[in-house]
C-alpha cells in the first residue's frame, strides 16, 4: 500500500523543503521504518518554480561535475542550472544531497516527482 504525499513548494526555502522531502522518502515518518528497506512512499512536489530562492543563493551556490579528465571540472551556478534544466532539477539535486549514498539511493529517488 503506497502512501502518496503532495507538497506545495511555493514560498518555501529550498533547503527546508528538501530536508522535509528527504525525511518522507526515507520513511522516517512511518511506524514500520527500517533503514535497510526502501519506503513504500511517493512524494510529489508541485510549484517548484515558485520556491523562495534569494538572489545571493542563486549567484553563489555552485554545482560541480568532474569528468575525470584534465580540465574536465565544470562548475555551474544555481541560476544556470535553473535556466537550463528547470527548478525541478535544482530541487532534485538538493534532495539527493540529503539522502545517504547507498545502493538504495537511486531507488529512493525514483519515488520523487517534481512538477514546475
Amino acid at each position: 500500500m503506497t502512501k502518496n504525499f503532495t507538497l506545495d513548494a511555493s514560498g518555501k526555502k529550498i533547503g527546508r523543503l528538501a530536508s522535509e522531502v528527504a525525511a518522507i522518502l526515507l520513511g522516517k515518518s512511518n511506524a514500520d521504518f527500517q533503514k535497510h528497506l526502501v519506503a513504500d512512499v511517493k512524494v510529489e512536489v508541485v510549484n517548484a518554480s515558485k520556491m523562495d530562492i534569494t538572489e545571493k543563493k542563486a549567484r553563489t551556490k555552485t554545482y560541480r561535475n568532474y569528468s575525470g579528465y584534465p580540465g574536465g571540472l565544470h562548475e555551474r551556478t544555481l541560476e544556470e542550472v535553473a535556466v537550463k534544466k528547470g527548478y525541478a532539477e535544482v530541487l532534485e539535486k538538493a534532495v539527493s544531497g540529503m539522502i545517504h549514498n547507498t545502493r538504495m539511493k537511486k531507488e529512493i529517488l525514483k519515488n520523487l516527482i517534481v512538477k514546475e
